[in-house]
């Protein structure tokens, strides 16, 4: 188990054809969780094409990430208190209940990274 600070990487594969959808709900749901979470930041894909490079390159099914977000934690057991605490705020699940559908996520990754 990792010790001290943390950054947790969210990345979204969201459905392109429902993306317009997911980018309103996520201006109303950015500000609601940074008022409970250390938010880096918040970014949505440009339309501009990724760059994948390196001596393996490979196709991703669903393209790269349009969505990511990172916050940042105390800990570990920190993040895993404040994320089920999160649950019971009535400001985030009023605004999780205008999701434009949770199926439109065709993959999610979390990472969690530490400096080194």
């Amino acid at each position: 188990m990792t010790t001290g600070k943390i950054v947790e990487i969210r990345d979204y594969h969201y459905r392109r054809d429902r993306f317009d959808e997911y980018r309103a709900w996520a201006a109303k749901a950015a500000p609601v969780l940074s008022d409970r979470l250390d938010i880096i930041g918040f970014w949505v894909d440009t339309g501009i094409p990724p760059r994948i490079m390196g001596s393996e390159p490979m196709d991703l099914p669903h393209g790269s990430a349009n969505v990511t977000w990172m916050i940042q934690w105390d800990s570990m057991e920190h993040r895993e208190t404040e994320w089920e605490a999160l649950w019971e705020h009535t400001p985030w699940t009023d605004v999780w209940e205008q999701h434009p559908g949770f199926d439109g996520y065709l993959h999610m990754s979390v990472r969690f990274l530490q400096k080194a």
